[in-house]
């Protein structure tokens, strides 16, 4: 194998093979094939490289990578995006320094030769001769342009960039023909204004546009002779000429690239002395690439939109092709994400949860009537440091979210009220409702076959004071899990089910809800707080339901173009009768005002809601609405491993964490900020006459039992030890500190008991 010279370099045989390449294509282009006037005669070194004519005739110029910019409802921005960084930049918008400098420092001549520069070239041969090495190149800036064309082509493969920047004759022989086709077609303004948006300047700068903003926090237009300068340098090796890790030896750079201006005459002697003088005048934008670097904490709002585009197939019919047309970029996205609102959530997750804290709180608010997404945060910031995680709490597994999502505890029970007032259960429906009972022997299913307490399993209330009979308003604002597991036998599963696919309520894992009583009436089922959120959502806009939504409108810009593209719809549907969706709202009203989720209640306004909380108090929530906004707080562990007893959340202390006492603030604070300023229309409320006997609940409880009464529900310990006898446990492990870690949360289809309200 030949050795290299002491001190790096090349061999004797690598030298002699570059002399060799050389003057193959110096015989080339005497043969005629850098003058297409005389045609193109065919050049065939046995073996080694196709004939000329046999190549394809037309270079392929895919569109340049670009950055992609995620602006808020109101144009502000977000964040920006790109696999390169890269604004493109008609020659117009780029300093004439700037045009001077490179082509002085890369090819003098390019004015003045076609597509190959013979002259270059036959000197570049002698120099090398002469050095007995390879110390002159001979590309003009045209070969150049099409071997960055290949290199772009290539993208992030690895493979494909060693073929397109690989030294052989064979690549050398294509660049050749293609700067022929380029030379004829674009001219030299173009070719120039191509170059230097194409071109890498280090730093992860792609293009003219984007190096003057890296290094110097300005414009391509304003460049000065000396900022010129030196970007025109650090092109022949962006590594070695680096400003920003070498300065002096850029310096040096830049001062060659001020000398040869002056030698062809772009600029005085005395120009270039004095600018040789100045000192660098750095002003380095650090890269701000990706959700990470997101604004009034957005980023896990900004990974929502990347995977909404990722996976639908508005953008492409495959994910291949989705991928392409995101890191292609160039676009301008315009999102559903309203800043007040988003400032609202951010604030009110702040003041009630560290990012310290054993647990996390993930929130979501969605215009009820249009889907739209309008705020989305969590406690722990996006990030994969300490108390930071990857993962959106508030949405499903295949948008980047928890595995199974959470158990959600009473907050199901209004979908099993719903699904009853659909079947043509008064308002006022009573059940006994007894503090502690079996299951059913059996519940009938949307199948033939009904679901059959096989292990006796029974369920009970949160206090032994509740024990009906009760009629539905008062078991709503009490969470009576006896009385909805009497419901649900009463209607059976499959009303709740057909209720439920309405509403798009689906698991975390995108499955169904199972058809268990536990799952259909405790919520012991995973969730994401998206997911409810839009669900209640169709409560608040009469019983219609409209599928979430998150983009408002995409630009796309190519070569200067710009188009529109189309965006996902959110599509509506109605889920319940306006009587039933009336209904559920005056039930609801009743929890917020007097019930369990007392300590959400807003003031001045319409509002409605419910709480949740899970077996072992590992999951906490509050989901509520208004008539012009719908929200869902979570708070719990993600990896389901903490239960929320004799614990300090957000500097407060807690002997236990109810959905009304922890959930529910953040709930009524992240509302408020969203709707301040704003309109506040009332419920279509509906009269629920009282039954003949007035339920015994009503004597002995004024409902300020709120935090101390709800649901059961399974949750974590379901999760992990299995619901009784008859449950499955889908479980699994977690790594990561304080929950900011990869987590795969457990996920029960059992039955028993689960959280409380």
């Amino acid at each position: 194998m030949p050795k290299k010279r002491s001190g790096g370099g090349l061999s004797p045989t690598q030298q002699a093979a570059k002399f060799l390449g050389v003057s193959v294509l110096a015989g080339a282009v005497l043969a005629g094939i850098a003058l297409p006037a005389f045609g193109a005669l065919g050049l065939a070194a046995k073996g080694s490289v196709e004939s000329f004519d046999e190549l394809p005739a037309n270079l392929k110029t895919p569109p340049l990578s670009q950055r992609t910019t995620i602006l808020d409802a109101e144009g502000g921005q977000i964040a920006t995006v790109y696999s390169r960084d890269r604004t493109v930049v008609d020659l117009k918008n780029i300093s004439p320094y700037m045009q001077k400098a490179i082509v002085a420092i890369e090819d003098s001549r390019f004015y003045e030769h076609g597509a190959v520069d013979l002259k270059g070239m036959l000197r570049a041969l002698n120099k090398n001769v002469q050095s007995s090495g390879v110390s002159q190149g001979a590309s003009t800036l045209t070969q150049q342009y099409v071997k960055n064309v290949f290199v772009e082509e290539a993208g992030d493969d690895p493979t494909k960039v060693a073929q397109a920047t690989q030294q052989t004759i064979g690549r050398k022989i294509k660049e050749l023909k293609y700067a022929i086709q380029v030379e004829e077609e674009l001219g030299k303004k173009k070719i120039l204004e191509n170059y230097l948006n194409i071109t890498f300047f280090g730093e992860q700068a792609y293009g003219v546009e984007a190096a003057s903003q890296r290094y110097f926090s300005t414009h391509a237009k304003d460049l000065t002779l000396p900022q010129a300068a030196l970007l025109a340098g650090i092109v022949q090796s962006p590594t070695v000429y680096d400003p920003v890790k070498d300065d002096v030896t850029a310096t040096n750079r830049r001062n060659v690239v001020l000398k040869r201006m002056a030698e062809v005459g772009d600029i005085t002697e005395a120009e270039a002395a004095k600018a040789q003088e100045s000192p660098l005048g750095l002003k380095v934008k650090q890269p701000k690439n990706g959700c990470i670097t997101a604004v009034k904490g957005a980023s896990f709002f900004c990974k929502y939109v990347e995977r909404v585009f990722l996976s639908d197939p508005v953008f492409g019919k495959t994910k291949e092709v989705r991928a392409k047309l995101w890191n292609q970029g160039g676009l301008t996205i315009r999102t559903t994400l309203e800043p007040q609102s988003q400032k609202s959530v951010q604030d009110s997750l702040k003041d009630h949860v560290y990012k310290s804290d054993k647990v996390a709180a993930a929130a979501t608010l969605v215009e009820p009537g249009t889907g739209k997404i309008l705020g989305m945060g969590q406690s722990k910031p996006y990030g994969y440091g300490k108390n930071e995680t990857e993962y959106n709490y508030s949405v499903n597994a295949s948008m980047g979210g928890s595995n199974y999502g959470f158990p959600t505890g009473s907050t199901f029970k209004p979908f099993v009220a719903a699904a009853a007032l659909e079947e043509g259960r008064p308002a006022n429906q009573s059940y006994p409702a007894p503090y502690e009972m079996p299951y059913p022997d059996t519940v009938q299913t949307c199948s033939s076959k009904p679901w059959t307490n096989q292990g006796n399993d029974k369920l009970e209330n949160e206090s032994e004071s509740e024990k009906g009979p009760y009629q539905l308003k008062k078991a709503m604002e009490l969470s009576v899990n006896t009385y909805f597991v009497q419901m649900l036998a009463d209607i059976g599963m499959c009303p709740v089910v057909k209720m439920t696919d309405k509403l798009g309520v689906v698991q975390g894992n995108g499955d169904k809800v199972p058809e268990v009583p536990s799952s259909m009436t405790l919520g012991s089922t995973g969730l994401s707080p998206l997911t409810m959120a839009t669900a209640y959502a169709a409560f608040a806009s009469r019983g219609m339901y409209c599928t979430p939504i998150a983009i408002e409108s995409i630009t796309q810009t190519v070569g200067g173009t710009k188009k529109s593209l189309e965006v996902p719809k959110s599509t509506c549907s109605r889920a319940m009768s306006e009587k039933t969706a009336d209904t559920i709202n005056t039930l609801l009203s009743g929890v917020t005002d007097s019930g369990t989720g007392k300590q959400a209640g807003l003031s001045g306004r319409a509002n409605a809601g419910k709480t949740g909380t899970t077996d072992s108090r590992k999951n906490a929530w509050f989901v509520g609405y208004t008539p012009n906004l719908a929200g869902a707080v979570w708070v719990g562990s993600a990896t389901q491993k903490v239960e929320m007893t004799n614990i300090t959340i957000g500097g407060v202390y807690h002997s236990q964490v109810y959905g009304g006492d922890t959930p529910g603030p953040i709930w009524r604070d992240a509302m408020t900020g969203a709707l301040e300023g704003k309109e506040a229309p009332p419920f279509n409320l509906v009269h629920i006459p009282n039954p003949p006997d007035k339920d015994r609940g009503d004597e002995n409880d004024d409902g300020d039992n709120g935090d101390n009464n709800g649901d059961t529900g399974d949750n974590g310990d379901g999760f992990l030890t299995g619901l009784l006898t008859n449950g499955t446990t889908n479980g699994g492990n977690s790594t990561g500190g304080n929950d900011g870690g990869t987590f795969f949360q457990g996920q029960s289809i059992g039955n028993g008991n689960g959280g409380r309200g």
